[in-house]
C-alpha cells in the first residue's frame, strides 16, 4: 500500500492510520450531538420561562362569583384554556369541528390543554 506522498506503508501502519481516522470522526460527532442536546434544553429552558410567568399573574383579581357571564347565543358555555394561545385553542375547536361534521355551536369543549 501507498499513501498520499507515494510511501510504502505496511498493512499494520496502515490499519492504525484506518482506526485513528475512524475514532477522530466519531468523537466529533459525539461532541456535535452534546452539543446540540445542550442547546436544545437551554432553548426550551427560554421557552417554559415566559410561559410561566404569563401562565400566573398575580395582579389579577378573581372574577366574583355572583355576576354570571353572559355567554354568546348559540354557544355551549365556556372553555378552560391550560398553556395554550386563545388562537391555537380556536383552530383546534374547528378542526373538531370539522372533522365531525358538526355545527360548531353544537359541541361542547371543557377544557383544551397542551400536552408537552
Amino acid at each position: 500500500m501507498e499513501n498520499i506522498l507515494g510511501e510504502k506503508l505496511e498493512l499494520g501502519t496502515a490499519l492504525v492510520d484506518a482506526v485513528l481516522g475512524y475514532l477522530v470522526v466519531f468523537i466529533g460527532l459525539a461532541l456535535l450531538m452534546y452539543v446540540i442536546i445542550i442547546v436544545g434544553k437551554v432553548m426550551v429552558s427560554r421557552a417554559k420561562k415566559p410561559a410561566a410567568e404569563t401562565a400566573a399573574p398575580a395582579s389579577v383579581p378573581a372574577p366574583a362569583a355572583a355576576v354570571p357571564k353572559k355567554l354568546a347565543p348559540g354557544s355551549a358555555g365556556e372553555v378552560k384554556i391550560y398553556d395554550t394561545d386563545p388562537r391555537d385553542a380556536a383552530m383546534i375547536m374547528a378542526i373538531v369541528a370539522d372533522k365531525l361534521q358538526k355545527p360548531l355551536n353544537e359541541l361542547r369543549f371543557v377544557s383544551i390543554k397542551e400536552v408537552k
